[in-house]
């Protein structure tokens, strides 16, 4: 009773850290947006965000793009970047995709909303603070199916002291960036809180034993929400290079031990 315990808690407190980390909007001040990401469809050209100034004073609303280190490109631009809007007002930001070739992958970038007070010439030297929302930024293919659990694509293998996680698919999956191997209960740390289309991700074990069956990953839906947790069987290392050969590579991404 008390290892289940323990381990509902621990779930809770890893399910808390990955929202706060994609986006806690829910008790945010300041500027707040009405979703927790923002979801472009190939299909439409662009999408829409509603962002609401939560102060009754007058705010200055700046919307900026940025990029993920693994992604560059720029395929969203944002109007309006700046806007004044009225305290418990609200203000609509379009997203509009200008990609060049059509796409074939999700892509992930992120949304920056950030309110700042106009200067009053009458308040003299103050220190003025800012609320920033830095939420993911989705970009999805037109034609490619919707896939709500597309954690369930992943491919885990273990090489030496090595933990590899792949994602053959087309879908951005996000997860809490702790891995559970199983059945030693043995937690391995991910570099980041997704994994991207087409792309590995591999990590050192840290001491965890190579004879681990079972990677419980903790995945969130595209919104951010968590899930129950998902055991990946691991696959022998010689399967997934047999695998790797008849696929296109993927990029690897690589921490050092």
């Amino acid at each position: 009773m008390k290892s289940s315990i323990h381990f509902k808690l621990r779930n809770v407190v890893i399910a808390a850290a990955m929202l706060a980390g994609f986006a806690n909007v829910a008790m945010a001040t300041g500027m707040v947006p009405e979703t927790s990401v923002v979801l472009v469809n190939e299909a439409d050209g662009e999408a829409t965000m509603n962002v609401k100034n939560s102060e009754n004073t007058p705010q200055l609303l700046y919307t900026s793009i940025t990029h993920i280190e693994e992604d560059q490109e720029n395929l969203v631009v944002v109007t309006p970047p700046v806007a004044r809007v009225e305290g418990n007002q609200t203000q609509t930001v379009r997203f509009v995709l200008q990609n060049k070739t059509p796409l074939t992958v999700e892509r992930l970038e992120r949304a920056v909303f950030e309110g700042i007070p106009p200067r009053d010439p009458k308040a003299g030297a103050r220190v003025t603070m800012t609320v920033r929302q830095d939420l993911p930024l989705v970009i999805h293919p037109k034609g490619l199916a919707v896939n709500r659990e597309p954690w369930k694509e992943l491919k885990v293998s273990i090489t030496g002291d090595e933990l590899t996680i792949e994602n053959p698919s087309a879908y951005v999956v996000r997860l809490a960036q702790t891995v559970q191997l199983q059945p030693e209960q043995k937690n391995i740390d991910l570099p980041r809180p997704y994994v991207l289309p087409k792309t590995r991700v591999t990590v050192p074990m840290k001491g965890a034993s190579a004879a681990a069956t079972i990677a419980r990953l903790f995945p969130a839906t595209t919104y951010g929400y968590s899930v129950d947790p998902y055991d990946a069987p691991i696959t022998p290392a010689s399967a997934v290079a047999t695998q790797t050969q008849a696929q296109a590579p993927a990029s690897q991404v690589s921490v050092s031990k």
